[in-house]
């Protein structure tokens, strides 16, 4: 089947109170491990990528496989920019079939960041690309330099910011942060709860890689309708690999040594599928 449109798929998680997987891939190996995952548990899937993997990978190359995975899959698949933080690379997904993107101000001020959500939806929504924005500041990784001030989202900048530019989903900064998370993970569910009540829109976790199972339940149970996973993925694949090349120290087939790795990522996006509800919301 055809990509489908990621406001389509976010409506039916809101409506069906469900969060949707959302798993960065880089190679082949990485996104037929996610694609089978979500095969076997019937379950829709968004696949996406970074400005990291564009340099690592070429636009061109993974939007081959992403558009070509999608058309082959038996489950509704969305295409996705994660976290692109530059105007034009934003816009060549929106121009060369993404179907939905996240345009990332989170580390500009409040107006600045609302002004530039509004010319992404300008340009994505005559199209049907969805837009994911961010508000507040989620660490790790993804956000190396700690702005001034609160950095949960607040509530009445949340309600404000999803008026002003017509967003098709917002992440919130809510506790968690990017990477594997250190130290004790404090997640504000009633600011979820809140948000969502006050926006009545999608909202998003990102940095969920070693977060309890039982604070993901409870942030989808709150209101949350996509989750990133990306880290506890790559992890997987490692761990899998050094197995392999233990047992196997003359080996040197790619073929070989990646299909444990293949095997243990759908192993763990199925995990992950399983605990967002999602398994069985196939609707297409």
């Amino acid at each position: 089947m055809p990509l489908v449109s990621g406001r389509d798929l976010l409506e039916h998680a809101k409506q069906n109170h469900y969060a949707v997987g959302a798993f960065n891939f880089t190679n082949m190996e990485n996104l037929q491990a996610i694609i089978a995952a979500a095969e076997e548990l019937n379950a829709p899937v968004i696949i996406q990528i970074t400005e990291k993997s564009i340099a690592y990978a070429g636009l061109g190359y993974l939007h081959a496989l992403g558009k070509f995975a999608a058309e082959t899959a038996r489950v509704p698949v969305v295409l996705h920019l994660d976290h692109g933080k530059e105007w034009s690379t934003v816009i060549h997904c929106i121009r060369n079939g993404w179907t939905s993107v996240m345009i990332d101000a989170s580390k500009k001020p409040f107006e600045q960041n609302v002004a530039l959500t509004q010319k992404v939806v300008e340009v994505a929504r005559p199209v049907k690309v969805a837009v994911e924005s961010e508000l507040g500041f989620i660490g790790g990784k993804e956000g190396d330099i700690t702005p001034e001030g609160d950095i949960y989202t607040d509530v009445e900048q949340a309600v404000e910011f999803a008026r002003r530019t017509g967003t098709d989903a917002l992440a919130i900064a809510v506790g968690t942060a990017h990477g594997i998370y250190k130290g004790e993970v404090r997640i504000d569910f009633n600011r979820i709860k809140e948000i969502k009540e006050r926006t009545a829109m999608p909202l998003v976790l990102h940095g969920s890689s070693g977060v309890p199972d039982e604070m993901i339940r409870q942030a989808v149970e709150a209101g949350i309708n996509k989750v990133n996973f990306d880290t506890e993925i790559k992890l997987a694949h490692l761990a899998a690999l050094k197995n392999f090349l233990q047992e196997h120290p003359g080996e040197y087939d790619l073929r070989k040594m990646n299909e444990p790795g293949r095997q243990a990522m759908k192993e763990k996006v199925k995990e992950k599928i399983r605990l967002l509800s999602s398994e069985g919301q196939n609707w297409q």
